[in-house]
């Protein structure tokens, strides 16, 4: 069974019903972190690469990830949890060998973390429901955002346009 052939516990739009213990998004989604029970469930249909960049923040190499040269429409989501993250409107070329990216679907579904990692001052970004590890975002991107989101193309799964996107949380 893969990650994404479970029932999504709600759509979007069922999620209005707000508790103090959940955070929905601006675009209606639920961004409650997961539990560590659920994301040790989930992580166990991952494979060795997605869970070593993911859950280990690691890096795929550059020029390999299966999303790189991807030109079809739809959504780009969080690997683990489903999350919705980008849409494939605002995927570019930036010739750097990994899925970039110039604005997210919705700014609070990624999580900025500073990373001095390897010598360098970097912004890593992490999904804001499960805190995987999705790649890192940098100042030189084009407009209107001036931003690239630079990805690894294990850490996320593609949803053809039209298609819904199966999310994964903890039942309220």
């Amino acid at each position: 069974m893969s990650l994404f052939d479970k029932k999504p516990l709600a759509a979007k739009h069922d999620l209005i019903e707000v508790s103090s213990a959940a955070t929905i998004s601006p675009s209606g989604y639920n961004l409650r972190p997961i539990s560590d029970t659920l994301k040790a469930e989930l992580a166990q249909c991952l494979s060795t690469e997605e869970r070593r960049v993911l859950l280990e923040h690691g890096t795929e190499r550059a020029f390999c990830g299966h999303f790189v040269d991807n030109k079809k429409h739809g959504v780009y989501a969080c690997r683990l949890c489903g999350l919705p993250l980008f849409r494939s409107g605002s995927k570019f070329d930036s010739g750097t060998g990994w899925p970039s990216f110039f604005e997210p679907i919705d700014p609070s579904h990624v999580r900025n973390i500073s990373d001095y990692s390897y010598g360098m001052i970097r912004t890593e970004i992490r999904c804001k429901r499960c805190d995987g590890h999705l790649g890192h975002v940098f100042n030189d991107g084009p407009k209107p955002s001036g931003l690239r989101y630079c990805l690894n193309s294990v850490s996320m799964a593609f949803f053809d346009e039209g298609l819904p996107v199966p999310q994964h949380t903890d039942a309220a």
